[in-house]
């Protein structure tokens, strides 16, 4: 392949116009998202003058714009790269790139530092280390798969194919360059790219997995493993090879189709009690894609404890560990080895509480019960109804952490083509914003970005962004005037103490209406406000670009989340 830069620009070249073209062509990068300043500048003039398809997107905030890189490959599956200059921009940077180390998603970061020369000599913004200064690879590392200082020009040759290596190994997560100044700016003759060593994992299925899963009835947990793999499909045909119903974690819900007669809801802390239904019918709990954390688990754990356990995945699941038999390696690859397997399953009758569970009843996600609420008072059920009825069979959904992510993943079915993405990770409020962003441009399809008011005044004005690219996505703020989880553990757990988490009333709607002449936004304030919202909604399509809708809500709704209901009951039955 050749991977020279187009000529058209400069001669000779600089290093960041190598690397530009790297990207572009080897890597198949075409967008980078970032905020720009004087130490990332002279990247954003490679790319602009390359010549090559690439588009460099500024954001409002670093944290921004690497979730935009994030929910760019979550969607779009393709890798991403995000850029900031030195200093707080380097530094805004790290929340974000701690959320795609723990959901494995890989995210290549270019962060620009002060000259070389001016290292450890009090340099604005110097993270060289040197001096006493801040050491920027030290406070990136534990964020990264792969963190380097560019030391010369010639090492990108190495350094760059690595980083890329790196963020899509396994496990996936962020790479990190460090490039100073000068380095960016020194002029390369054409690199001689290393070309990193791909090492293939075969299948690991045995007979002995085929033993586990011979008779009774089978649930699977699927997790986000199953999206990274790209292997929905072959989960699909092992849950019809199993005759097994399929749960998903909160941040998987896309992982099977929610559509499906063998869907059996989300497992754990926001989930459906139709999963412990299923597994109390189960003889067999296969986990695919996923170690089962807490959040997954909880409501499970007695269980998960009396079931065989199988666990596609790379390391031991966090629950019972010593009994599951592993099948690591390749996931697609293994869950279609199992398949082909267990065409010779046995198919002996189940026993009589495996029997129970028929064919109907699995296709029934039971909701958590919430307390009624009065009158017209909206909750977050009746906008989430309305929302599914006109959402696009090819959409993208991304949600935020809090009482609007919670609702999102227990009342909301992905759609059959689309994508759901929510941060789970490090659950970061305000990821939806730039996630829902690079979404839109991965897919290039209808995004809905689902969050609550606290996550809007966090990072509500990659708006902006959204309206200087006219981007297709809808924005749904669902506001209660608070940060109102905090405000239901506050009420559960420390009753009496005043809130900390209630908000001065804002009109979030009329705010941004008011920022934005060119952005169409909605109100509802009532149940008899949903017709108009729905109408609202379907108009979307026809008008192209971003659009806002602001739902009111009552701070005190309690949302689907198991703990608080465990919580609740306790309390009215005392």
């Amino acid at each position: 392949m050749d991977l020279n830069t187009s000529r058209t620009r400069r001669a000779p070249l600089r290093t960041v116009d190598h690397m530009v073209s790297y990207l572009v062509r080897a890597a198949g990068v075409r967008h980078m998202f970032g905020v720009h300043g004087a130490n990332i500048e002279d990247l954003y003039d490679a790319a602009s003058g390359s010549g090559l398809p690439i588009s460099a997107v500024i954001a409002k905030h670093e944290f921004a714009a690497g979730t935009m890189a994030d929910g760019y490959h979550r969607t779009g599956n393709r890798i991403a790269v995000v850029t900031a200059t030195s200093g707080g921009g380097a530094l805004n940077l790290v929340a974000a790139l701690g959320e795609a180390y723990a959901s494995e998603v890989p995210v290549l970061a270019l962060v620009g530092q002060p000259p070389t020369a001016l290292e450890g000599r009090g340099a604005f913004q110097d993270q060289s280390g040197v001096s006493g200064s801040i050491d920027c690879r030290a406070v990136f590392s534990p964020v990264s798969r792969f963190c380097e200082r560019v030391g010369k020009p010639e090492d990108v040759a190495h350094l760059l194919p690595a980083a890329l290596a790196a963020a899509v190994g396994s496990p996936a997560g962020p790479a990190v360059l460090l490039l100073p100044k000068d380095i960016q700016q020194a002029t390369l003759s054409t690199p001689d790219w290393d070309e990193p060593a791909v090492t293939s994992r075969t299948a690991g299925v045995s007979g002995t997995l085929r033993w586990r899963l011979r008779t009774g009835r089978v649930v699977i947990i699927a997790g986000s493993g199953v999206i990274r793999a790209n292997a929905r499909a072959e989960l699909a045909a092992l849950a019809e090879a199993l005759d097994a119903g399929v749960a998903v974690e909160a941040d998987a819900k896309d992982a099977f189709d929610n559509h499906s007669h063998r869907f059996l809801g989300v497992a754990g802390t926001m989930g459906h009690p139709s999963v412990r239904r299923a597994l109390l019918a189960a003889t067999s709990c296969v986990l695919a894609g996923t170690r089962l954390p807490h959040g997954s688990r909880l409501g499970l754990e007695d269980l998960l404890a009396t079931r065989e356990l199988v666990a596609f995945h790379d390391q031991p699941p966090y629950v019972h560990d010593e009994r599951a038999l592993l099948v690591d390696g390749d996931l697609r690859a293994n869950l279609l080895a199992t398949t082909t397997m267990l065409g010779g399953r046995d198919t002996a009758a189940p026993s009589e509480v495996a029997r129970g569970t028929t064919e109907r009843q699995r296709a029934e996600v039971d909701h958590l019960p919430l307390p009624e609420r009065s009158g017209d008072q909206l909750g977050c059920r009746e906008v989430l109804e309305v929302i599914s009825a006109v959402l696009p069979v090819d959409a993208n959904v991304v949600s935020d952490a809090g009482n609007a992510g919670a609702a999102v993943v227990h009342f909301l079915p992905t759609p059959r083509r689309g994508r759901q993405v929510l941060a789970m990770g490090m659950g970061g409020m305000g990821f939806s914003f730039g996630a829902g962003l690079g979404a839109a441009f991965a897919t290039g399809k209808r995004t809905y970005v689902l969050a609550g008011d606290g996550s809007f005044f966090m990072h509500g004005m990659e708006v902006h962004t959204a309206v200087e690219y006219h981007l297709p996505v809808t924005f749904v703020v669902f506001n209660n005037n608070a940060h109102a989880m905090c405000v239901t553990r506050e009420d559960l757990y420390y009753p009496g103490v005043p809130s900390h988490n209630r908000f001065t009333p804002t009109s979030i709607g009329a705010g941004v209406d008011a920022m934005f002449p060119s952005l169409a936004v909605h109100t509802v304030r009532a149940r008899t406000g949903l017709d108009a919202c729905r109408d609202f909604l379907l108009d979307a399509e026809s008008r192209g670009g971003p659009t806002l809708v602001c739902v009111e809500l009552d701070t005190d709704e309690i949302p689907p989340f198991l703990p608080f209901l465990r919580h609740e009951a306790v309390r009215e039955a005392s």
